[in-house]
């Protein structure tokens, strides 16, 4: 009768640690393993809880956010050219200029047209201060009675067109003076100033090259110190999406370093081809380090949340990531308990498990190939 019991307790030990290892939370496990094979040793961790970082992956390239490509406004032969390639310059550096003498004898006729006209005005003036005191003279001859209608009439008519003659000599006063201001702004265009501080990125110009009015690009000015990075974004996961979103990538061109930007615009429409929205995010390059033209892969940070519960990826048995669901192995009371997990985000060198596994538990991290449900396990090595 004793023989019979003990026989039934090894038997109900085997079930429960069996049961064990594919139980729900809550129920308790059996402390004993299956008879008869040894323990497996394996390094096991234990599950915590952290934060995941939620985004969206991209690639895209850079271009500085200020870029000009340089025409020369005013046609004629290059004089002077201020700077070389890759210089650097500010604001209103002079850059080129174009042979100005052709330019400079038309401002001169402007300007002796200009006296002249002002020479018609004085004369004009003093032509209407004679005839109104012609006037005046007339107007007391006529209270006297010393001067006929006919005289009368003529002072009149002498005032009115003395006061034509000053209005045509102010207009072209006005006109004059419009050439002259006109031949003194074209003149100025003659010189190509720097629209703002940047690096000549390539001077295409030399001295003795004929420039055409804005037909020739005659230098590529650009700023390094504000980059753009351009992406797309499939529209399946636009939503998240806000400017002032952080942005962290990498380029080959600098292996091991990693930059950060801001998401500045989102296009309102989605690109009927790819069904994609452009995303532009600013990068600040003080110092210049980083080149427009350079690919790169980054991340955009949608989101954080905290609490979840994580896993080295190493505990992972399989891993289905379209799916979103994997297997792990639990180590419960020294018995290896395979059970299937959803997978979330990757943070890391660690996967999100929302379902299937608790803070605190124990999974293999190594060794795990060697192991079958139910088998007894030695942990040779636990990380919490």
């Amino acid at each position: 009768m004793n023989r019979r019991f003990a026989l039934g307790g090894v038997v109900l030990a085997a079930f429960l640690a069996a049961a064990g290892c594919s139980s729900k939370e809550g129920v308790d496990h059996a402390n004993a393993a299956p008879a008869g094979k040894p323990a497996v040793p394996v390094d096991a961790e234990v599950a915590g809880t952290g934060d995941v970082t939620e985004g969206i992956e991209v690639t895209g390239t850079l271009s500085p956010k200020y870029q000009a490509e340089m025409k020369s406004e005013y046609g004629g032969m290059v004089a002077q050219v201020y700077v070389t390639d890759w210089a650097k310059v500010r604001k209103g550096d002079p850059l080129l200029k174009v042979d100005t003498r052709e330019g400079e004898v038309l401002l001169l006729k402007a300007k002796a047209s200009l006296e002249m006209a002002k020479a018609g005005q004085l004369e004009a003036e003093a032509a209407v201060a004679r005839a109104d005191r012609e006037f005046d003279r007339a107007v007391k001859l006529q209270e006297s009675g010393l001067i006929t209608r006919q005289g009368m009439d003529d002072a009149r008519t002498q005032k009115e067109a003395s006061a034509a003659r000053i209005a045509a000599a102010k207009a072209q006063v006005a006109a004059a003076g419009e050439d002259v201001a006109q031949a003194t702004t074209r003149l100025s265009k003659a010189v190509i100033r720097s629209p703002f501080d940047g690096t000549v990125a390539e001077r295409l110009v030399s001295v003795g090259d004929l420039v055409g009015e804005m037909q020739k690009v005659v230098f590529r000015l650009v700023d390094n110190r504000l980059l753009e990075l351009t992406v797309s974004v499939p529209s399946s996961e636009m939503a998240p999406l806000r400017v002032g979103q952080p942005v962290r990538f990498s380029t080959d061109a600098f292996p091991g370093r990693e930059f950060d930007g801001k998401v500045a615009h989102i296009n309102p429409s989605v690109s009927p081809g790819d069904r994609s929205v452009r995303v532009i995010a600013e990068v600040p390059n003080v110092p210049e380090v980083l080149k427009g033209g350079l690919f790169v892969k980054g991340r955009i940070t949608t989101g954080v949340r905290t609490g979840v519960v994580l896993v080295p990826r190493t505990a992972l048995l399989s891993w289905n990531v379209a799916a979103r669901k994997g297997e792990v192995i639990v180590v419960d009371n020294n018995v290896a308990c395979r059970r299937g997990v959803a997978t979330g985000a990757v943070q890391g060198d660690r996967v999100e498990i929302p379902a299937g596994l608790r803070s605190g538990e124990t999974v293999v991290v190594r060794g795990a190939f060697l192991l079958s449900e139910g088998d007894a396990v030695k942990v040779a090595a636990a990380v919490k």
